[in-house]
């Protein structure tokens, strides 16, 4: 299950639960395995420059390589570009939970 994390200069107009979805879908349709994405969105008060970064951890599994990694990186940027008015800067960052990660679902 991902795991994303999304800050953002708080003046910035957008609609964080649009683009966790989006999110989540450019994450589904690059890896059907995925699973659902755990998504948290952090508006920021006082930021210098007006930023969004994307911080993304997933499961590590064998056909998540570098090349796999690379790709899913530009479907993001492609993909969140659209839900970002200008002028902004976007930072994505990609990588693994640790070995030792574990979650429950508690019903």
């Amino acid at each position: 299950m991902p795991q994303a994390d999304l800050s953002f200069s708080a003046h910035i107009a957008l609609d964080p639960t649009v683009i966790l979805a989006k999110i989540e879908g450019v994450i589904g349709a690059y890896d059907s395995n995925a699973g659902d994405c755990k998504g948290r969105a952090f508006a920021l008060e006082k930021t210098h420059h007006a930023h969004i970064l994307l911080r993304l951890r997933m499961l590590r599994k064998p056909h998540r390589d570098d090349a796999f990694m690379q790709g899913l990186l530009a479907a993001l940027q492609t993909e969140l570009r659209s839900h970002i008015p200008p002028p902004c800067i976007l930072g994505v960052e990609l990588g693994f939970l640790e070995t030792h990660y574990s979650s429950l679902t508690l019903e």
